[in-house]
């Protein structure tokens, strides 16, 4: 195993002597430098070359949002953001800009954890990017769907319906690693008026959703909200689940959180969200699955494939992490694999086709 060199890079002396003491006992990972402001991160990156940094945002001289942008430019390299609560809008922001990942400021437990972390994105290929803020890929333009591809929304519960009306098709997204950039993209492109409901799931530091959510509601057209325990599920909104709980529907059309299970690894589950999706609204649902690291949300895609709903994977070229789309792969539980460019509009082609079937 091929030692991994991490810059920390924090204002706070006592966060940055942490960090190395977290890691200095795990196998694998190295500190080879530390730096209190982003443009010394900056230089130390041109000239001892990590393989990952560790990345503070509120810092003297340069800022963890500027450094980011001028590291993209010039040598970029993996970047993890640790950052407190406070800033978890920021920290998006800095997602934006070129990193690969949110977490939190981390505790005298946190050593294991933040080195897997560490391994995994470090081998995470990145490139340089022109200019700063750019970093959302220019395909978003090729998604964008014209109004009159889109039906008349109608703006009931997803789960109250006369006869007389067609089903809604209802869209469950699982991510892990590399997925808020993935989700940005997908949600850019929605259309005023999109008249679906959308439910995420994404794997997420505690603390950090509701940042999360403010960044995506400023790239989209369509209300972006924190799912809220007893809620109505309402067409033409995203609704993105908090760290804290797993977040599942009920057969009246709310939302439902579920207090986690003690050894829960994942949070929140992808695999709560897909299942009790598929129990409530069965072949309406369309499940998919993107980048990350684990397995969650495979059963819960053959849940949707035994409902009789339709699924997706992203594609390994385009993702950042080719790991739990992957095992949903070989499960044979992705009847489509698709690139992150195609995502949408094969999205839109299966609710079509769950419309037409229900009719």
């Amino acid at each position: 195993m091929e030692t991994v060199r991490v810059l920390v890079v924090d204002d706070s002396p006592s966060i940055r002597a942490l960090i190395k003491a977290l890691l200095a006992d795990e196998v694998g990972v190295e500190v080879v430098a530390e730096a209190c402001n982003g443009q010394q991160a900056v230089e130390l990156n041109a000239t001892l070359l990590p393989d990952i940094i560790t990345m503070d945002l509120e810092m003297p001289v340069m800022t963890g949002i500027q450094a980011i942008g001028e590291i993209m430019r010039t040598r970029a390299v993996p970047i993890l953001v640790v950052s407190s609560v406070s800033d978890a809008e920021i920290a998006y922001q800095a997602v934006r800009h070129g990193a690969l990942e949110v977490t939190g400021k981390p505790t005298l437990h946190d050593g294991e954890e933040l080195a897997e972390k560490l391994r995994l994105l470090a081998g995470v290929p990145v490139i340089r990017h022109i200019g700063i803020g750019q970093q959302l890929p220019s395909s978003v333009d090729k998604l964008l769907l014209p109004q009159e591809d889109l039906p008349a929304p109608t703006w009931l519960p997803v789960a109250e319906h006369h006869e007389s009306e067609v089903p809604q098709p209802v869209y469950v997204i699982a991510s892990s690693t590399g997925g808020p950039n993935a989700l940005a993209l997908l949600i850019a492109a929605l259309p005023q008026g999109f008249p679906y409901t959308v439910l995420i799931a994404q794997h997420i530091s505690d603390g950090f959703a509701a940042g999360m959510v403010e960044w995506l509601g400023q790239l989209s057209a369509v209300p972006v909200r924190l799912g809220k325990h007893g809620e109505p599920i309402l067409p033409g909104v995203v609704y993105i689940a908090p760290s804290e709980f797993h977040m599942t529907v009920t057969a009246d059309g709310r939302i439902a959180m579920l207090t986690p299970a003690e050894g829960d690894i994942y949070h929140p589950s992808c695999d709560a969200l897909l299942r009790s999706a598929a129990a409530v609204y069965g072949s309406r649902v369309v499940g998919v699955i993107l980048t990350g690291m684990g397995r969650d949300g495979v059963q819960g895609l053959a849940a949707v494939c035994q409902a009789g709903g339709k699924t997706l994977a992203q594609d390994e070229a385009s993702s950042v992490i080719f790991g739990m789309n992957k095992l949903a792969i070989e499960a044979g539980v992705a009847q489509e694999v698709v690139s992150l460019d195609n995502m949408l509009p094969a999205m839109l082609k299966h609710a079509q086709q769950s419309s037409a079937e229900a009719l």
